[in-house]
């Protein structure tokens, strides 16, 4: 498989490829897992560029398919809350407008999620997360959620973290009933992984591109 990464000068424009989109907060590890599934091919050094990482990032896969890096939203350090705001709208105008996606990655990270979730819930507000996922459901891109950094979670608290983290997405426990939508994950040690990919295998099939499925080849 040959990945070709670059930042379009605006990303906005209307391409032909098909594109699966993949959002999440700052830091959750969207670059990590673009890495594994690509098997190291995307250069992901790409969106560490200064000015960069506050833009989308393409990997198109052999010509055909386009992974796209969306930036974090939510808080950003050091970043004005104007610019932050913008960032945004930019990502809201993205998955409004683009008619040319086949569905979404939300990327979460699992061990910070409900302690995150909780912190919004105190203020009276709803969780960022959970209004990203639910608005990703409106738009109609059939988001699957990768909730990433479980290997940060200790082992005899994974099924009550687990959920945790649905809740957080405002799935209702247990999280096991969620297994086509929610899949546990580690980007960095690959654990979950494989369940991930066939996940993909089967969305792109659903889209209606079966060809696709040989870029998420579990081997």
């Amino acid at each position: 498989m040959a990945v070709h990464s670059y930042v379009p000068e605006d990303p906005l424009e209307e391409r032909d490829l098909p594109e699966i989109v993949l959002v999440g907060r700052s830091n959750v590890g969207k670059s990590s897992l673009i890495r594994a599934i690509t098997r190291g091919a995307a250069d992901v050094r790409v969106g560490k560029r200064p000015g960069v990482t506050r833009k989308p990032v393409f990997h198109e896969l052999d010509g055909e398919l386009v992974l796209v890096d969306m930036p974090g939203f939510g808080f950003m350090s050091g970043v004005p809350r104007r610019y932050q705001e913008r960032v945004k709208d930019l990502i809201v105008r993205y998955l409004e407008e683009k008619d040319n996606i086949l569905f979404a990655i939300h990327v979460v990270d699992a061990k910070a999620l409900p302690e995150i979730a909780e912190r919004w819930e105190r203020r009276g507000e709803i969780p960022i997360d959970r209004e990203m996922f639910q608005f990703l459901n409106e738009v109609g891109l059939d988001p699957i959620v990768a909730a990433n950094k479980i290997d940060k979670i200790k082992p005899i608290e994974f099924e009550e973290h687990m959920d945790a983290v649905a809740e957080a997405l405002g799935l209702f426990p247990p999280w096991r009933q969620w297994l086509d939508t929610l899949f546990p994950i580690s980007a960095k040690t690959g654990e979950g992984l494989v369940e991930f990919l066939e996940a993909l295998q089967e969305r792109v099939r659903k889209a209606g591109y079966p060809e696709f499925a040989r870029f998420f080849r579990t081997k």
